[in-house]
């Protein structure tokens, strides 16, 4: 007997020294620069080509993730069904018509003529026609609804935690345009146009994000003006900047979403005038184009880490795209908050 617990001991540390070393020789291959071409004598490094196809990998490693959440979703939900059966001594499919399906009522006559109206067009048939396939097709919604519900019971019951992680991507920000604690857990970065109706739509969420999170969650902005097909986008961002120098940036970012009628010369000075800035400094400042280069810089900054449209977000590093509900960006913003320790860099 000892012997044989002799062996197996010789048999796990040998494993552990072969992780060891491959986990050394991992490491050492990561710290050192792979070539992947030569060309007149010069090397090409495989760190070399992320700048031309940083937005293409992020794009790839984001459907990955995708379809990797979506298989996680089906198993949790198979493994909480399993555990719920297995505890009542039945089988999945008699739980859910137990405890959910069995539950949902018939669709009330008031329910399928009003889905019906709503319909008319589409189905281009009378009601009586429709009927049967109207009650069978909303109780199956009714039913679904009821499942969805009741698996998240089970999840808040079992204490579930999802580890899986989506990618993420270093995006840096400025400090002088942060609104929210400097020390929040997360940061969104937003990449936006002061003429995009998208980026003034998401507005409003923006801010409840920050009253409902207020010093856990901090939003970043940066310029990426679409100047192709919004001319006066150029001219409102290095307004905004103009602002910014006096101290306003955030006040008069307000105003701009909030007077898209105005990002004329003459709005923005109106602008500037309501928030009592030094007129001489901002008119100078605005012809003067000073801040041309720094947008151009926050625009190819957004071009790089794969932004193509806006509004562009990250938050944490991790990418969201366009004018999304609050519940999307609940969604990872939870996810954040729950990580100890998780912080997007400067």
């Amino acid at each position: 007997m000892r012997a044989s617990f002799l062996r197996l001991l010789a048999l796990v540390l040998v494993g552990l020294l072969g992780v060891s070393i491959y986990l050394a020789q991992t490491s050492n291959r990561t710290k050192t620069k792979e070539p992947v071409a030569k060309v007149a004598g010069q090397t090409i490094y495989e760190d070399d080509l992320l700048p031309l196809v940083q937005t293409q990998l992020l794009q790839l490693r984001s459907q990955e993730y995708e379809l990797k959440s979506r298989a996680l979703e089906k198993l949790v939900n198979q493994k909480l069904l399993e555990t719920e059966a297995k505890k009542r001594g039945t089988s999945t499919g008699k739980l859910l018509e137990q405890e959910v399906d069995a539950k949902i009522a018939e669709p009330a006559e008031e329910e399928l003529k009003a889905v019906y109206l709503s319909q008319k067009d589409r189905l281009n048939q009378p009601f009586e026609a429709v009927k049967a396939q109207l009650r069978q097709a909303l109780k199956q919604s009714k039913v679904q609804q009821a499942r969805q519900e009741y698996l998240e019971r089970l999840r808040e019951q079992a204490g579930v935690s999802i580890l899986l992680r989506p990618p993420r991507i270093e995006v840096s920000y400025d400090r002088a345009r942060l609104q929210g604690s400097p020390k929040a857990t997360v940061v969104i970065v937003e990449f936006s146009d002061f003429q995009c109706p998208f980026c003034r739509q998401v507005q409003p969420t923006l801010k409840n994000l920050l009253a409902k999170y207020e010093g856990r969650v901090s939003l970043a902005y940066r310029d990426f003006p679409l100047r192709e097909i919004h001319p006066q986008a150029q001219s409102a961002a290095e307004a905004a900047r103009c602002a910014g120098e006096q101290g306003q940036f955030w006040p008069y970012h307000d105003l701009l979403f909030a007077h898209p009628e105005k990002l004329n010369r003459e709005g923005l000075v109106e602008h500037a005038r309501s928030l009592k800035l030094d007129e001489k400094q901002f008119d100078s400042c605005l012809s003067s184009g000073k801040f041309k280069a720094q947008i151009e810089e926050d625009l190819q900054q957004g071009l790089r880490a794969g932004v193509n449209g806006t509004p562009g977000f990250f938050i944490n590093g991790i990418s969201l795209s366009g004018a999304q509900p609050q519940a999307i960006f609940d969604r990872f913003i939870q996810i954040e908050l729950a990580i100890p320790g998780s912080r997007n860099m400067p």
